[in-house]
């Protein structure tokens, strides 16, 4: 699709629906942008695309030519209505839309119905291989996500990851340069660590403001999420993995030693133990990688378990935490929180 087609479509839609302040909407029309997005997407024809939060569909148009299906989830019934007007049933049979809350929705049901429809002798909903030897399609997730949900919702996709091949989101760009950031930057922190322990992770392109009608506040970047198929560490525990993580960055100024001295949560570590799992007492949180943190938190998991079990539901409460944390000030020493201006509705198609 050119250039000017693309402008021709993206005027006519603007025209037909304004943005809603109350639902924070600004809509993405830079043609330049849609399509260095979609080329970085890299669709194939047979691909189990899911698109969350289409908008008006500035993505959804010129990813669809590439696919043989697709399902967008929209909770916004308007946009739903009309993105089934321009590009429903009658001009595309396999584009479905689903009018839900993408923070309440079930992702196992997509991967199913897909891969059902390819094989519909396959009853084994989430076999990796399908009964006739083809290997299941994996779903592949593209979204301009909300800020204000981001990253509970991408804790909620990890629960499937599994089932994902790789997702692509559009969020604020600061948020992303924390996900993606690298062992020993500043900004290099909690939500970091969590997310890569996950995933490969990788920054793909800034969106300007002006990319959007009307621009937002903040400027957004576009990143990929490829979860492990298997993970390069794995925690004996994960849900104590994610409190060491936490206890570490919230003194991120702090040294090992000193962290974990005096501490009401994590047991006493002293240097031998520190070198045990070659890690230096004098080292910072901000100094550790992901293999680093795994390695001390199965060691705290050894303390913990000879001496102070942790209970829970202050594991519960911590996992929430890290998410939510995450979301308003991902490492409060390490930056200043977000304003309340930035923390807006993702900016739409």
């Amino acid at each position: 699709m050119t250039h000017s087609t693309l402008a021709k479509i993206n005027a006519s839609k603007m025209g037909k629906h304004q943005p809603r302040k109350r639902f924070g909407q600004n809509f993405l029309h830079d043609n330049f942008v849609i399509e260095q997005i979609v080329d970085a997407i890299d669709l194939n024809k047979d691909d189990n695309l899911i698109e969350i939060g289409p908008g008006m569909g500035a993505l959804t148009e010129p990813m669809l030519q590439q696919v043989d299906a697709m399902t967008v989830i929209e909770l916004d019934r308007d946009l739903a209505s009309s993105l089934k007007i321009r590009i429903g049933a009658n001009s595309h049979p396999n584009f479905h839309i689903i009018t839900a809350n993408a923070m309440q929705f079930d992702y196992a049901t997509l991967y199913a119905s897909f891969n059902n429809h390819l094989n519909p002798n396959d009853d084994n909903d989430n076999d990796n291989d399908n009964h006739n030897g083809a290997t299941a399609k994996k779903m592949r997730i593209v979204g301009n996500l909300p800020y204000n949900i981001s990253t509970p919702l991408l804790f909620k996709l990890l629960d499937y990851a599994d089932l994902i091949e790789d997702m692509h989101f559009m969020l604020q760009k600061e948020v992303v340069e924390r996900i993606t950031a690298e062992v020993g930057s500043k900004i290099y922190g909690r939500l970091s660590v969590v997310m890569q322990y996950h995933c490969e992770t990788e920054y793909l392109l800034t969106v300007p403001k002006g990319a959007f009608n009307p621009p937002p506040k903040v400027t957004s970047a576009v990143f990929r999420l490829r979860p492990h198929v298997v993970k390069p560490v794995q925690a004996d525990d994960e849900a104590l993995f994610f409190i060491v993580v936490r206890e570490t960055f919230n003194h991120r100024r702090k040294t090992l030693r000193a962290i974990f001295k005096k501490s009401a949560t994590m047991p006493t570590l002293t240097d031998a133990d520190f070198m045990s799992i070659g890690i230096d007492g004098d080292a910072r949180p901000e100094t550790l990688s992901v293999a680093d943190f795994v390695a001390l938190s199965n060691l705290v998991s050894l303390h913990q378990n000879a001496a102070m079990p942790v209970a829970v539901d202050a594991i519960d409460a911590t996992v929430a935490t890290v998410a939510v944390d995450a979301t308003v000030a991902i490492d409060a020493d390490a930056a200043p929180a977000l304003s309340s201006t930035s923390i807006q509705s993702a900016p739409k198609e």
